[in-house]
């Protein structure tokens, strides 16, 4: 996710009020905004039935990373909150592309001239036409 989004937003050099912020993506899609970096335990401590993954190093057919409880949490990262559920399921393109699009809501709702999706020219078709593979990664997309 983070190659889908995250890379082309820093390459634009734009000023955007999130980028100076810790941003985490709720369950119900709200987000949260830190002025400075906690620990991930903090926020857990709030969210018991979670865990959180960072969008910097979510990829296609991966396990959904989690963020270490004694790290702290990066200004201008994108964190999403998960459900403990989910912890041992690899991230589908689907996956990815539902996230980068709730990210994209969520901080279009608190700054409505910011949009991810827009500002880095990805749109939702273009993030399922273009499937976000790490290197060494054989991936094919069959019957969706």
């Amino acid at each position: 996710m983070g190659n889908c989004v995250s890379s082309q937003l820093a390459s634009q050099g734009g000023c955007l009020c999130w980028q100076t912020r810790v941003n985490i993506i709720h369950l119900d899609g709200r987000l949260e905004q830190l002025e400075e970096k906690k620990k991930a335990g903090h926020v857990l401590s709030e969210n018991p039935d979670c865990f959180l993954c960072c969008s910097e190093s979510m990829f296609v057919g991966s396990l959904r990373p989690h963020v270490n409880p004694s790290e702290k949490l990066q200004l201008d990262h994108i964190y999403f909150l998960m459900p403990l559920s989910k912890s041992h399921m690899p991230l589908s393109l689907q996956d990815l592309c539902a996230l980068a699009v709730k990210a994209d809501a969520a901080l279009a709702h608190s700054h409505p001239k910011q949009s991810i999706l827009k500002s880095s020219r990805v749109s939702q078709t273009s993030c399922l036409e273009t499937p976000i593979v790490p290197q060494g990664y054989s991936h094919s997309i069959s019957g969706s």
